[in-house]
């Protein structure tokens, strides 16, 4: 069945004064003229914060982006990937390589706009739906949609916090006078992505209609509070947030592993939270963060061998090949996940319009790695006649129900490591893929430091690819240690450097310095 496309509701609301609703640059304006009338107007507002989440520097991009890619391509920041695309950012970012001041920067400024566009739009909601009346708007739908904008300014802020920690929290409207305005430290950040998130589970349902299909639901705000907890070190509350949306009883993991992350996957009961795209002539709806030539697999986000080698083998122990063995040898009797994850030399990657395969050719020039991205890749021309480079239709997941017992898990192993919960939820995202569970090839009594380690694998060889990586590293404390495997890789021409804080934020843009004189660079970029 074909997906309903909430943003697309726009359109048919688009009239009069309203259509340009989407390219105001002021979103005091919307909360000052004639905007916000009734409910119609209300679900408008509501989806242009959500037209945000499709930013190519946020969760729509990319393949040759030269403003910089988006999050989907983040793990190219991390140990899991490399990006051979210097202009999109992460490899010279990894190789100390960047400046906020100059072309190469790019990158910050756009991600740090969409994010505070968003914002913008989530206050401009929040306090225009609020003064609505009775007679404009229902009180369930008003506070439905009050939760909904909630939640988003809770993401935004999220993003902003973890890349650039300190930044300006701004919850209301502002006008020229106040834009000017100085930061706000990462711990009060957080503090109001808590309160939003709280907030808005309280209100949202545990499903929508199928007309607000991508809007945000009860497991959605649950499960990203705890995602935002795990990074506090607040490991009791993160453990009570995912075990919500557990017993909420309506994810699960039916699906296969190797149809999540196709368009088949997308309205599945894996799937918590996603950004919807939907690819349409004439819009910029459609999604390049799976977008490849027709030459190789992403040539902008290239599995490094270290990721390869962490996948097991199926009997539950670590194994490794040299980067030369021929990929029916390094694919033996893996992991499942591994060939469903990754493309190696020899495979099929892509199907040509008259039928025939397109293999991952041995010669290719711009492959380093000798591997390529599987996990949402195109591999044929769509049915609309999209090419597998262009914007194709398949969604991206923020939160999926794996992550979720997987938090989980990893807040019970910091609260309460001998719980044998912890077991039981690890081995379910295991037993999926037929791979055995922690008993059988690790051993049961492990101590809490083995756990971690149980742990951390098997959330890298889950979610590989779903812009993770970082988070969890950063979380972790593991970024240098992830800069030595990646220089242990031998990439030709790649050399990370590991530079402390500077390898783990954002610097703010400097035109956003220029513009706000109240604002103060990060330290670690000073």
């Amino acid at each position: 069945m074909k997906k309903i496309f909430v943003l697309f509701i726009a359109a048919a609301l688009f009239t009069g004064c309203k259509k340009d609703f989407l390219s105001r640059s002021s979103l005091t304006e919307l909360a000052e003229d004639n905007f916000w009338q009734n409910s119609s107007d209300a679900q408008l507002g509501i989806n242009g914060i959500y037209d945000v989440l499709q930013d190519r520097i946020m969760y729509g991009g990319g393949l040759n982006e030269f403003n910089g890619i988006g999050i989907p391509v983040y793990d190219t920041f991390t140990d899991n990937a490399f990006n051979s695309y210097r202009f999109e950012g992460p490899a010279n970012y990894i190789e100390g390589n960047i400046d906020p001041s100059i072309t190469n920067g790019r990158i910050f400024n756009g991600f740090w706009a969409s994010n505070y566009r968003g914002i913008a739009r989530s206050n401009a909601a929040i306090t225009s739906i609020g003064r609505m009346t009775t007679e404009q708007i229902t009180d369930e739908n008003k506070a439905f949609l009050i939760a909904q904008a909630r939640f988003l300014r809770a993401l935004f802020y999220f993003n902003i916090a973890v890349y650039f920690e300190d930044a300006p929290l701004i919850t209301t409207v502002q006008t020229v006078q106040t834009a000017s305005v100085p930061k706000n430290t990462q711990a009060e950040i957080l503090a109001q992505v808590v309160e939003d998130l709280t907030a808005a589970s309280e209100i949202l349902p545990i499903t929508v209609p199928t007309s607000l299909t991508g809007y945000a639901t009860k497991g959605s705000a649950l499960g990203l509070l705890a995602r935002v907890q795990l990074f506090n070190k607040n490991h009791e509350a993160a453990a009570a947030a995912a075990k919500a949306v557990i017993d909420l009883n309506y994810y699960n993991l039916n699906t296969p592993f190797g149809t999540i992350f196709t368009e088949a996957g997308e309205n599945t009961r894996e799937i918590v939270f996603s950004v919807k795209f939907q690819e349409a002539a004439g819009f910029s709806t459609g999604s390049t963060f799976g977008a490849s030539f027709n030459g190789q697999p992403k040539v902008n986000s290239q599995p490094l061998a270290n990721l390869v080698n962490e996948f097991y083998n199926t009997a539950g122990q670590p194994v490794s090949f040299p980067t030369t063995a021929t990929g029916a040898v390094q694919k033996a009797n893996r992991d499942p996940r591994l060939a469903l994850t990754i493309w190696f030399r020899g495979d099929a990657f892509a199907v040509q319009n008259n039928g025939n395969n397109v293999f991952f050719n041995a010669n290719s020039a711009s492959n380093f790695t000798s591997y390529g991205q599987r996990k949402y890749a195109h591999t044929r021309t769509s049915p609309l006649g999209t090419a597998i480079a262009g914007a194709q239709s398949q969604d991206f997941y923020i939160l999926r129900y794996a992550d979720i017992l997987l938090m989980r898990a990893e807040a019970l192993i910091e609260s309460d490591p001998t719980n044998p919960e912890i077991y039981t939820l690890i081995n379910a995202v295991r037993a999926r893929v037929n791979m055995p569970s922690i008993e059988t090839a690790e051993g049961a009594g492990r101590s809490q430091s083995q756990l971690r380690d149980i742990l951390r694998h098997e959330r890298r060889v889950e979610l590989a690819f779903e812009g993770l990586r970082f988070f969890d590293l950063k979380r972790w404390g593991e970024v240098e240690a992830a800069y030595n495997r990646m220089r242990a890789d031998n990439i030709t021409g790649y050399n990370p450097q590991y530079r402390g804080l500077k390898s783990e934020t954002f610097p703010i843009p400097q035109g956003e310095l220029d513009a706000n004189k109240k604002l103060e660079q990060h330290p670690a970029w000073k």
